[in-house]
């Protein structure tokens, strides 16, 4: 794949050439694109032929760690941290120009970033690269640096862009000119340039022209196609596909009715969009008629503007979303939600966990238990009862031969809550539907544990006995899953 080195002192010369200084207040979107012409120097053979599947083979054979988005409240304007299961971090775009990077060097510092290993400029507008200058100025003087920095190639003619490229040159910091195919070496992570295509499109528009990103991780997927409009979406479509398929989808150009098609959304089939614009948008951001478009197809929605910041949590299979505030998650009902400032140092709080599969979307409850409903609604809510009920251990792979050791092998639930739970009629199974069902008349008092031993033996407060005649639970992986009486489920857990 191809990643292509801009020559940083020549890319601030032409720049100058194209477009000069014309001060902050020319920081807005009716700046020309100007392509930066410069000679590069490539690093990796250029691709020929159809375009690698983004469904291909991934880096991410059973991950361990979380890869963890975080979505920064940056009013109208987008900045999102990704921080890796090996620690290393992506920052892609960094807020407007307006606050000179103050509330994401602010979110930086709290989150004890100390080294910046990707920064990606979506596009040069300067609602995505207004903080640019001081993270890479910041980072370079005060911590451990700026790893390398991914461009489209499209100049602006503002002051941002050319502070921007002006801190790039002063640090020496290595800088790529960034197309489809080109991947980054997110370590654990696999992460792809799915756009812009060679060419570019749309005569050079730099909304169309952004950098996509699709970040995999295990079973779960983000797609971050920057201010990328309906030709964006159109080529994304055509040269991907279904593949574009995703776990995760941050809005495009912050929730525009350009943005988010119908048929885009077809392909991609989110389980999750985040939107991130001001409540008081100056371009009436997010647009109805996009959340008419996600409502249809069920999509849980969080918009900064009301959630605050808002941090995604991938453990590879499941994915818990934190944020500052809770607010309406249905699109339609955003607007209920009450709005949150930019900057607000308050810290997020899960609210659900949501299993990639879409077999179940999980409420988390006041009390940090979870308890698991059947449908994926936006409006589900916990339910009481079950919200504390978690998994301590599961020791799959008996001593010895499993079959001949059968109570050695088990699975042990914990009353996290602070009030005693009636499992009686609660069934416990395994992926293969192998099933246990506890006693009528079981109890689980606030803080005890109970041990379900897969053999035979004396059920007491403590310990109770499935009794079955061979091993239940697979030593390379399994599910256990619980469900009420009534066949609702209360927890599942993938090991």
């Amino acid at each position: 794949m191809t990643q292509r080195r801009l020559l940083a002192i020549v890319a601030v010369t032409v720049l100058v050439a194209f477009a000069g200084c014309t001060g902050a207040l020319d920081d807005g979107a009716t700046a020309p694109n100007d392509t930066v012409s410069t000679t590069v120097e490539s690093t990796s053979p250029t691709p020929t032929g159809t375009p690698e599947p983004i469904a291909g083979e991934s880096v991410n054979t059973g991950p361990n760690g979380t890869l963890s988005v975080h979505f920064i409240n940056v009013g109208q304007s987008a900045s999102t941290l990704i921080v890796g299961p090996n620690n290393e971090t992506m920052l892609v775009d960094s807020g407007d120009w307006t606050d000179d990077g103050e509330d994401v060097l602010a979110y930086l510092e709290r989150h004890d970033v100390e080294r910046i290993d990707y920064l990606v400029t979506t596009h040069a507008d300067a609602d995505h690269i207004g903080g640019h200058a001081a993270v890479i100025n910041h980072y370079e003087t005060n911590h451990e640096g700026v790893g390398a920095v991914y461009d489209p190639g499209i100049t602006s003619n503002t002051q941002t862009y050319q502070e921007y490229l002006d801190a790039i040159e002063t640090h020496d910091v290595t800088l790529y000119e960034t197309r489809a195919g080109d991947r980054i070496p997110f370590e654990g992570v696999d992460a792809r340039v799915l756009a812009p295509p060679e060419g570019y499109l749309a005569d050079g528009d730099r909304n169309e022209n952004s950098i996509v990103l699709h970040l995999e991780y295990g079973q779960s997927s983000f797609l971050l196609p920057g201010d990328v409009e309906s030709a964006g979406e159109r080529y994304l479509v055509d040269e991907y596909g279904a593949a574009l398929n995703t776990t995760v989808l941050s809005a495009g150009h912050h929730g525009s009715g350009s943005s988010s098609g119908s048929e885009f959304l077809a392909v991609t089939d989110p389980r999750i969009a985040v939107i991130s614009s001001a409540y008081d948008s100056q371009y009436g951001h997010p647009h109805e008629e996009v959340l008419q478009r996600y409502a249809d197809r069920d999509i849980r929605t969080y918009w900064t503007a009301t959630h605050g910041n808002v941090r995604l949590t991938s453990n590879g299979s499941a994915i818990t979303v934190a944020t500052q505030r809770e607010a309406p998650t249905a699109p339609l009902e955003l607007r209920d939600g009450e709005p949150i400032e930019p900057g607000v140092d308050e810290p997020v709080q899960p609210r659900m966990v949501i299993q990639v599969d879409g077999s179940t979307t999980t409420p988390v409850a006041p009390d940090g238990g979870t308890t698991a409903t059947a449908s994926p609604s936006p409006t589900a809510t916990p339910t009481s009862e079950a919200a504390s009920l978690s998994i301590a251990t599961i020791h799959a792979d008996a001593d010895g031969n499993d079959n001949e050791n059968l109570n050695d092998e088990y699975v042990v639930f914990e009353n996290e809550g602070t009030r005693s739970l009636d499992l009686g009629g609660w069934t416990v199974t395994d992926g293969a539907g192998h099933t246990y069902t506890f006693p009528s008349d079981f109890v689980l008092d606030p803080g005890a544990k109970v041990t379900v031993h897969t053999g035979s033996g004396t059920d007491s407060a403590t310990d109770l006995y499935w009794g079955a005649g061979s091993a239940v639970w697979n030593n390379a992986g399994d599910t256990v899953t619980v469900r009420t009486e009534g066949g609702t489920i209360v927890l599942q857990e993938e090991y």
